[in-house]
Parts: structure tokens; C-alpha cells; sequence
């Protein structure tokens, strides 16, 4: 299925962007963006023609920026830009964030700034519409712009490198063939807006944070299934205790959490078995409002980058002039990711913990292990070694990113945020989260059925019934692991989803 997208001057939202980069994508520009892209081009013609130094324009890059390009020279130094910085390494990224790559390049052209050739943009939004999309290697970029990964992008719409045709890498010039497409013919300027901007880590990122979006609320959800499991005491979201410190999106985590248990017959208090629980259920309120802090930073922050002008030197259309930026330069986004993958560790943490303490029945009362036959019965314990693994993996995927960098380019690019290494790894690391709140659901759901409460809330309704549509009840030892994959089956539908995000409207 082939989606749409109208491009004017409306922000474009995250939750937008990724899903609109899940397939072919018919785009269309606004009757005032195409005179925009017409007056920019007709910007940097000018100064193409003139004698003032424009970086990438008229000069080399990097290092090489004292070194001037003749008119005569520019049409040449097209490929030459390409070509030359190639030099991406490591795996393609999946055709998922190559599609989004180029989606973010489409957008951020349109704005303007970077003055393309609106011939080579209707290439790129062509290639889009027909479900095409670069083949870009997954190392290169240290987040001061993508320029060794950008290049790809650039490289495919002269019919070199390859493309992604229907999941298969393909060479460039074949694909365009085969789709009806002319490889492009750039003109000054156009080398470098096809390379030097943050689309390959807009991608990365965006794709990264919405999923931990999705992950979130269901590892909230689930916490809410361990609570009934464990009959927690309820009154830790009582808002008048929210209000007394209103730590970054407690109140609303709170509130959330009560929507959650409505229906419950933990909601009144009278079932609670102790006027204190474990921190991994009493504090699950300032730990999911700091996370979802976080992720409402990271959000706005890639929101931010896809939404503006990244290129440098940018095209003012308005005052029409050329100057050199600094919009390259990631570190706002590289820090909310670093800061999102810890808040990710904290979730996983508590986790870990709810896992062991409804399996340890001097806090539970439940039987040991929550194995309902005893004696030698490993019941789900085992389960304790593969979280604590994958809680070492969160642990580690939690270190930032975006600490340090070598000097390059004659080290004229003496600093760099790292900001696409700070999405893959976060990327990496909600691989491993969602395998463990995979295991907290299957344990949570054998705690409610060994406890048997009166009645479940909303939330924990339906993840109860989620899991038990495919795992059934451990009545006695068997092999459990592979529940887990059959659990999260069902608990990452998108009608679960759905369900789960009306939480936050009330």
C-alpha cells in the first residue's frame, strides 16, 4: 500500500514520519514550496556566478576549504564530492531507516535552505513514490552532519552505488532503469545538499525513539499486570502525593497508572497485603513520568532536526544570501538519546525486580518460584538467569555516546556529538527491553493466575488476555522460553497499542 504525504509548512510529527517511512510514499508540495525551492535555486545560481567564497559552493571542504573551484570546474565537482567521500562501512542499514533517510532528506530540501535543484528533488520523491530507497552502509557518520553516509543518497540518483528493490540490494543505475527513472544531472550546489545534513540520523533516531514510545507504554502496562500479580498497595498514585513533589511527568504517570487499574479490586486498598511494597512497585510513577520526560525531550529534539534546516552553507530566501551554519552540529539529539537509553535502563532495572520478587514468596505469597506443584519444580526461576542477562546487555547499551571524538580533517572538525552511534545503540538496547518485559509479562500472567484476583483493572485485563491468548498456565515444568516470543507476538498488535495509548487522554 502506497501512502500519502503533503508537504507545506506544517511541522511534520515523529509518530508521522516513521509510519509514512513503511513503504512507498507518494509525495506532493505545495504550490508555495515549489516557488520556495525556485527562488533558493535561483539564490545560489547567483552567487555561482559570482566571486565571493562560498563553502562546497565555489571551495573545497574540510581542510580543503581555501582551495577555490572555477565555474567551469563546478558542474565536474559534483561527483567528484560523491565520489570521494564513499567511504561508509559495515552493513547497510535496514531498508526501514534507508526509506526514512530518504524521506528526511525530502523534507529538509523542501524547506529550502539548501537550495537543490528542484529536478533532483522530484528524483528523490519519485524514488519514494515507487518504494525505492539507498543502500546506506552503517558506519561512517560522527553526527557533525552525515556527509560519508549522505553521499549514498546522492550517489544512487546519479545511478551509482545501490538501491533497496523490494528488500533486495540492487544495482543503482538498474533499479532507476527498471522503476522509469533518468539518473540525475547536478548542478553546483547539488552534490553537497545530497550529502552534507542529518537525514541518515534523523532516520536512526526517529525510527528508535517511536518504538521506545510503543515500548513504554507497554512496559507500563505490564508493570500494572505485576502489581495486580503481586497485589500491591495502590495508593502510591493517590494525586495528592504526586502533588506534594512534582518530579518531571510523575503527575501524569500517576494518573496514567490509575486509569489503568479502574475496575480493579486492588483500586479501594482493601485487597492490598502490606501498607509498603518493594521500590520496583511503589516508585513505578516518578520512574515511568522521568522515562517518558525523556522521551518527550528526545521526541522534540528529532522533531527539531527533521523540521528545520540543517544544511550549511544555507540558502536565506528570504534576505537571499549564502552563509556558513553551525545546524550541522547534533549534540541537543545525541544527549536526549544518551539521556533516553539510561532512563530505559532504570524501566529495565525495576523490572529485573518485580520478575524476582513475584517469584519469592516471603513477599509474594505466592508459591516458590510460581510453580503451583513445588518440591523440585524449577518453575519459571530459570527465567531469573535470562533477565539478569539481558539486563547486563540494557546496562551496557546505557553508556553515552556522545562523549568524546577524534580530530579530523587537518582537525578542523576538532569535535562531534556521535549522535548516530548514540541511535544505533539505543536502537540495540530496546531489542533486549522488550525481551524482558516480554518476561515480566509471561511471569506476571502466572502470578495472576496463582493468585486469582477478584477482579483485574483495565490495563492488566488485557495484557492478561494477550498472553493467555498464546501461552498458557505453567501447570508444571516444561520449556518456557519461547513463550516469550509468543507473548510479545500478541502484545505488540497495533489494536493493543491503540487500546493502551487512550491511557494518556483519560
Amino acid at each position: 500500500m502506497t501512502g500519502k504525504l503533503h508537504l507545506n509548512d506544517r511541522p511534520l510529527a515523529l509518530a508521522e514520519f516513521a509510519a509514512a517511512a513503511r513503504g512507498p510514499l507518494e509525495i506532493t508540495l505545495a504550490p508555495a514550496v515549489r516557488e520556495r525551492l525556485g527562488v533558493a535555486r535561483g539564490i545560489v545560481d547567483r552567487y555561482a556566478a559570482g566571486d565571493r567564497p562560498i563553502y562546497g559552493l565555489n571551495t573545497g571542504l574540510g581542510a580543503n576549504l581555501r582551495h577555490r573551484i572555477g565555474a567551469g570546474e563546478m558542474a565536474a565537482f559534483q561527483s567528484q564530492l560523491l565520489e570521494g567521500r564513499r567511504v561508509g562501512v559495515g552493513e547497510p542499514l535496514p531498508e526501514e531507516v534507508a526509506r526514512a533517510a530518504l524521506l528526511a532528506r525530502i523534507v529538509g530540501a523542501a524547506r529550502g535552505g539548501a537550495g537543490l535543484s528542484t529536478e533532483v528533488l522530484d528524483l528523490m520523491i519519485a524514488m519514494a513514490g515507487r518504494g525505492l530507497a539507498p543502500v546506506i552502509p552503517s558506519r561512517g557518520s560522527i553526527g557533525a552532519g552525515d556527509l560519508v553516509l549522505g553521499v549514498e543518497i546522492g550517489a544512487t540518483l546519479l545511478g551509482k552505488g545501490q538501491i533497496w528493490v523490494g528488500g533486495k540490494p540492487t544495482p543503482a543505475a538498474r533499479a532507476l532503469a527498471e522503476a522509469g527513472l533518468a539518473p540525475a544531472s547536478l548542478k553546483p550546489k547539488d552534490a553537497l545538499a545530497l550529502a552534507n545534513h542529518s537525514a541518515v540520523t534523523v532516520a536512526l533516531a526517529g525510527l528508535a525513539v517511536d518504538r521506545a514510545r510503543r515500548l513504554i507504554d507497554l512496559a507500563m502496562a505490564v508493570a500494572a499486570l505485576s502489581a495486580e500479580g503481586y497485589g500491591a498497595n495502590l495508593s502510591i498514585f493517590d494525586p495528592r502525593l504526586q502533588e506534594l513533589r512534582p518530579a518531571a511527568g510523575q503527575a501524569a504517570a500517576a494518573a496514567w497508572f490509575r486509569r489503568a487499574f479502574e475496575g480493579s479490586s486492588l483500586a479501594s486498598g482493601a485487597a492490598a497485603r502490606s501498607i509498603q511494597d518493594p521500590l520496583s512497585f511503589r516508585t513505578m510513577a516518578p520512574l515511568f513520568g522521568a522515562a517518558r520526560a525523556a522521551l518527550a525531550t528526545a521526541t522534540g529534539e528529532i522533531e527539531t532536526e527533521l523540521n528545520g534546516i540543517a544544511d550549511s552553507p544555507v540558502v536565506l530566501v528570504e534576505a537571499g544570501e549564502m552563509l556558513s551554519t553551525p545546524n550541522f552540529h547534533t549534540p541537543a539529539m545525541a544527549l536526549a538519546l544518551d539521556t533516553l537509553s539510561i532512563a530505559d535502563l532504570h524501566i529495565a532495572a525495576a523490572s529485573a525486580q518485580r520478575i524476582v520478587k513475584l517469584m519469592t514468596p516471603q513477599l509474594s505469597d505466592l508459591p516458590k518460584y510460581l510453580s503451583p506443584v513445588g518440591g523440585a519444580s524449577a518453575g519459571m526461576v530459570p527465567m531469573q538467569k535470562t533477565a539478569a542477562a539481558l539486563l547486563g546487555e540494557i546496562r551496557l547499551y546505557a553508556q553515552p555516546a556522545s562523549l568524546d571524538v577524534m580530530a579530523v580533517s587537518d582537525m578542523v572538525e576538532d569535535v562531534a556529538p556521535q549522535t548516530p552511534l548514540a541511535a544505533r545503540k539505543l536502537a540495540s538496547q530496546l531489542e533486549a527491553l522488550r525481551l524482558l518485559i516480554g518476561i515480566e509479562a509471561v511471569v506476571a500472567a502466572q502470578a495472576i493466575d496463582l493468585r486469582r484476583p477478584a477482579a483485574m483493572g483495565w490495563a492488566a485485563g488485557r495484557i492478561h488476555r494477550a498472553v493467555r491468548s498464546a501461552v498458557a498456565t505453567l501447570e508444571s515444568d516444561r520449556a518456557i522460553g519461547v513463550d516469550v516470543a509468543a507473548a510479545l507476538a500478541q502484545l505488540e498488535t497495533a489494536a493493543l497499542a491503540d487500546q493502551l495509548a487512550t491511557l494518556d487522554r483519560g
